[in-house]
């Protein structure tokens, strides 16, 4: 063993990206520019990976929504009367401009709040104070006067943010009447709405089927918002107002649209430009859960939207503490280390249901890259909206 450096992860300073910007461009010649940087530069190697996040590309592609757009849409596809909101995250970034889209957009807004936390891990309050209640919360289902009673004014952990204040209010101010439910059972509901939308993000299907099919009028989720234009606004067609964030007190930057394009000409020039096959994908959040608050790190309905081809699929790898603890448990030093490497170099088609994979992390190279990339750029002030990956591919004996 000669190479000493592994998968490198970098973070690619670029200017401040503006509507209409071309983002092919951009990304590539930030790239190229970090590349040749005297002091921090780096060589272009093949199947590098180019990583972009998703919000430099919807800004460029101008995909935003205005409180006035959202209200449009949800009330020609609702009737604008009593909507339901079932399942919201509690977040002032994902979700408050969207609420205040809806509201505008009906007379009266039902919200179901699950407890004792959202979809993402947000806690409205403990488990410890549900259980001490002795409250089933797939089954209880809670008036705002009797939540209050139970667990009084509860300030989240990080945001010091009481959201259930924080969304009636907010519902008010748009001019709406507003009821608030607690309970994770969609079908309590629906006797007292004319349609309802379901907010929750990844298990949105699941809450749709058993509100059709315990006889909702009418049912949308967030992805069937915006998900045309409206009065020339942004859209997406396949995510509406999903991973959408906030722009201003008055607007959303939504998903960005018609991405596949974009990896694939940044590939090609970076192939015209270098000589080098490199990979290509957008990432949104990256899907990780922080150990401490229990908050999982993922708002957005995908991690990765858009990649080039060779993103596909899962890791194959061998565990090497596994060989090491078993195979060639008898040696040490250089030969163990040939020996691990010569193991690796000879493996062939899928490592699945083999003990030797035993460990290995079984998500999508997409999931898992994008990930990486998110924590490498972080969601504040680094200003590395690009990522550039390194070694990923190469394993213990890749010279």
């Amino acid at each position: 063993m000669t190479r000493r450096v592994g998968t490198v992860s970098r973070g690619i300073r670029t200017p401040i990206v503006r509507e209409g910007d071309d983002i092919v461009a951009f990304v590539t010649n930030a790239v190229l520019d970090a590349a040749s940087d005297p002091e921090w530069g780096f060589k272009v190697r093949n199947r590098d990976i180019i990583c972009i996040t998703e919000a430099i590309v919807g800004r460029a592609q101008g995909n935003y929504a205005t409180v006035a757009d959202i209200a449009a849409d949800v009330k020609a596809k609702t009737g604008g009367g009593t909507v339901g909101v079932v399942f919201p995250i509690l977040s002032r970034n994902r979700f408050a401009i969207c609420l205040r889209g809806i509201a505008k957009g009906a007379k009266k807004i039902v919200l179901q709040l699950s407890y004792p936390s959202d979809e993402v891990g947000n806690q409205l309050v403990s488990q410890d104070d549900v259980d001490n209640l002795g409250l089933n919360p797939s089954k209880d289902i809670l008036t705002l006067e009797k939540y209050r009673e139970y667990f009084g004014y509860k300030l989240h952990a990080f945001t010091g943010v009481d959201y259930v204040d924080y969304y009636q209010k907010l519902i008010q101010e748009c001019g709406a009447e507003v009821e608030i439910i607690f309970g994770n059972d969609p079908r309590a509901i629906i006797d007292k709405v004319d349609a309802v939308i379901a907010a929750d993000i990844h298990t949105a299907p699941r809450t749709i089927r058993i509100l059709k099919e315990a006889g909702a009028k009418k049912v949308l989720g967030l992805h069937e918002i915006m998900n045309e234009p409206v009065n020339g606004s942004g859209y997406n067609r396949d995510y509406g107002l999903l991973g959408s964030n906030k722009a201003t007190e008055d607007k959303v930057k939504l998903f960005p649209r018609d991405g596949q394009g974009i990896v694939d000409e940044i590939q090609r020039i970076m192939l015209e430009k270098t000589g080098k096959h490199v990979e290509v994908m957008v990432y949104g959040d990256g899907g990780f859960k922080d150990p401490v608050c229990g908050i999982w790190e993922f708002a957005d309905p995908v991690v990765s939207p858009f990649h080039t081809i060779g993103l596909e699929g899962t890791p194959n790898e061998l565990k090497i503490k596994y060989l090491a603890d078993n195979d060639f448990k008898d040696l040490s030093g250089e030969a163990l280390a040939k020996a691990i490497s010569a193991e690796i170099a000879k493996k062939d088609g899928s490592l699945v249901g083999q003990m030797v994979s035993e460990g290995t992390t079984p998500r999508r190279l997409t999931d898992l890259i994008g990930s990486l990339s998110d924590l490498t750029s972080g969601s504040g002030d680094k200003g590395t909206p690009v990522v550039y990956i390194q070694g990923y591919f190469d394993n213990y004996a890749t010279e």
